[in-house]
């Protein structure tokens, strides 16, 4: 998957609520977004570091505390602008699925 997806897809799970990493994999899995540990951490550290996310620890009553990724007030409008260009980028890929058979370009010999 293009990494820009996968952020699109992190930064729009932590709009609705904080979340820890377990919790973001487990919600793209059930969404057949297949994430592994070694591909979310690298994107969550690269959010963090480009002030689009912030974090605290939180103790657990299952384990060691957990880091909770938030998002930042730079991170909500990076956000609006990837929402924007998604929007864009569906409506541009909905109107070429729609093209009818007869209307394909055949090239000649």
């Amino acid at each position: 998957m293009r990494k820009g997806i996968l952020e699109y897809c992190i930064l729009k799970i932590l709009s609705s609520k904080d979340s820890y990493a377990f919790e973001i994999i487990k919600k793209l899995k059930s969404l057949k977004l297949i994430v592994v540990e070694g591909t979310l951490y690298p994107l969550l550290s690269r959010l963090k570091n480009g002030n689009f996310l912030s974090y605290r620890w939180e103790e657990s009553n299952q384990g060691p505390p957990r880091k909770y990724y938030k998002l930042t007030s730079e991170g909500e409008i990076f956000l609006k602008e990837l929402d924007n260009s998604w929007e864009e980028l569906a409506e541009a890929v909905n109107k070429i699925r729609a093209i009818k058979k007869e209307n394909k370009i055949v090239l000649k010999k």
